[in-house]
């Protein structure tokens, strides 16, 4: 069973590490500043935990979503809440550019560009569900159901979508 604020928690405990300063200074080279959004505002209540800013002046909105092991795999979140049949970060209108999707054990962190990601789960879904099926998160009152997908087949597809024939 699973409780939503232990998660979160947890997650926002990794908040203030090292950890993404060293990952936003590889992945993004011209980084200028990095700024936590995790406090109670507009940018939080669209889901923005990490503000990037480069040096150009373009600012990159990212969702930081960190995971104890490593399966091997990505959880796509598809239903948040089964009860109130929300959307999950797959599924739903984002405001974020990136899902950084950090597995602490391994220290590695995934930039998952939202719109790519989105397009890839709409146009795989069913395949990826057949073949990957559901993994269940149980929480108090609600259950999230989330795809266990392989990062290899993530990643290809996300970098088809990248690939628009006309």
């Amino acid at each position: 069973m699973n409780d939503f604020r232990k998660d979160l928690e947890f997650s926002h405990s990794a908040e203030d590490s090292e950890i993404w300063g060293k990952i936003y200074t590889k992945a993004f080279p011209s980084l200028q500043s990095f700024t936590s959004t995790r406090q109670d505002g507009e940018l939080q209540r669209y889901g923005i935990d990490r503000t990037i800013v480069l040096k150009s002046g373009k600012a990159i909105y990212i969702d930081e979503k960190v995971r104890r092991k490593d399966y091997g795999d990505i959880l796509l979140e598809y239903v948040s809440n089964d009860i109130k049949k929300t959307p999950g970060w797959c599924e739903k209108p984002l405001f974020c550019d990136f899902i950084a999707y950090a597995i602490l054990i391994s220290k590695i962190c995934y930039l998952l560009p939202v719109e790519p990601l989105q397009t890839a789960w709409s146009r795989n879904k069913e395949v990826w569900l057949n073949e990957y099926g559901v993994k269940l998160a149980k929480n108090i009152g609600y259950t999230t159901l989330n795809c266990p997908l392989p990062v290899n087949i993530l990643f290809k597809e996300i970098g088809a979508t990248l690939r628009i024939k006309f």
